[in-house]
């Protein structure tokens, strides 16, 4: 770090993330490496299963375990409101992040806090119980108490205008980048690793990439597959990668599919893998109902896939001319799929306007915006309660 260093001293709370980094992990490690490359003055306290990992990830920035066990949203919760601000004063750090949605209430310093995506008022079906109302609850909190809200895209700012009543002003819009080190075109050995791994030998295959939760629309994906490939003599295979999640319907739909039709849920792909299982297959199929960014989708255009998604809240943001889209139902996205599959010409060609549009989403870009924002916070910091965020 330098010397003379302009930046706020930031606190990145990395507890929430998950054992496997998908979604809010991906996010947390991307900018925590980001930041550490941008000579920010950065303190990632994480759990101690994590702190090798970010040891690696941020080399120049002080890492702090934590002794607690936060297995429990409770457990971290309680953490968060009782020992995070003891750590802010012990640490001398001047901002806190909170990459998810909740945030400390009295941490003594300004807190920005990220809002991924507001489906939790979109779409509350999605979402049932407890989950839900907690998520809704902490987002409301953070929209009147955090110094400034980062979020992923214009879409997800104007539905939480539109649902939470959120102040545009104290809202800031940062898309999130791609790592084009592990995202890129893959090598040939790199697609045939991914291939020996999930069992293919040399069927082609219609990719997906996500947690198996309702929003994935994930059973109109498997119907739609089923009947884009029912008359083809040696149709492709349809391969679920992702965590388990906890969408009841997609049992039932994969039970359902015809003698003759291979799908194949491996579960949780490493990183490693993602670059040859993406760039490897046919096209990538990701029909969701609504993303706060969809970083799978910008993930599979940064390894040269055509990919298939839809036009719900922010994909297109991310998409643009570079992809193809279909509507939600199962018969659409057998359409999609359909023509798809048809026109290999169509296939490289999204591929190739796929790596050039997705070039322009950085995690270095992400990181600058986000020190732009610590520093506005910090600067304003006098002029405030500390702590309660108003203006």
């Amino acid at each position: 770090m330098t010397e003379h260093n302009p930046n706020p001293a930031v606190l990145l709370d990395a507890t929430a993330i998950p054992a496997n980094r998908g979604g809010v992990g991906r996010y947390v490690e991307e900018l925590s490496r980001a930041l550490d490359r941008a000579d920010a003055r950065l303190t990632v306290v994480c759990q101690r299963r994590d702190a090798e990992h970010f040891d690696a990830a941020a080399p120049q920035s002080r890492v702090v375990p934590i002794a607690d066990e936060l297995e429990t949203r409770p457990a971290r919760l309680a953490w968060e409101q009782v020992t995070l601000p003891r750590m802010v004063s012990r640490l001398g750090v001047q901002v806190v992040h909170a990459p998810h949605y909740t945030m400390p209430l009295a941490a003594g310093v300004p807190v920005v806090v990220t809002l991924h995506d507001a489906i939790f008022f979109s779409e509350p079906g999605l979402h049932l119980g407890a989950k839900g109302r907690f998520f809704r609850a902490w987002t409301r909190i953070s929209l009147r108490r955090a110094a400034e809200c980062v979020v992923d895209s214009q879409a997800t700012a104007d539905e939480l205008v539109r649902y939470a009543r959120a102040d545009r002003s104290r809202m800031t819009v940062i898309p999130l980048g791609v790592d084009t080190t592990r995202f890129a075109v893959p090598s040939e050995e790199q697609i045939r690793f991914a291939r020996e791994h999930l069992g293919l030998g040399t069927q082609p295959y219609v990719a997906f990439l996500g947690t198996l939760e309702p929003r994935k629309n994930v059973p109109a994906l498997i119907r739609g597959f089923c009947s884009a490939v029912k008359n083809m003599t040696d149709p492709p295979a349809l391969v679920l990668a992702g965590g388990a999640g906890w969408d009841s319907a997609v049992e039932p739909a994969i039970r359902a599919v015809p003698a003759g039709i291979k799908v194949i849920r491996p579960g949780y792909l490493p990183i490693e893998m993602l670059a040859g299982y993406l760039g490897g297959a046919e096209l990538v199929a990701y029909p969701s109902l609504g993303e706060g960014f969809g970083l799978p989708v910008l993930e599979a255009m940064a390894c040269g896939a055509a990919v298939l998604t839809t036009r719900r809240l922010s994909l297109p943001e991310v998409g643009g001319d570079a992809v193809a889209y279909s509507d939600v139902g199962a018969g659409d996205i057998a359409e999609g799929l359909r023509d798809l599959l048809a026109d290999g010409d169509r296939r490289a060609d999204l591929g190739r306007r796929a790596v050039e549009r997705a070039a322009g989403f950085t995690w270095s870009s992400h990181a600058a915006s986000c020190l732009e924002v610590y520093r506005r916070v910090a600067d304003q910091a006098p002029h405030r309660r500390i702590g309660v965020g108003s203006r």
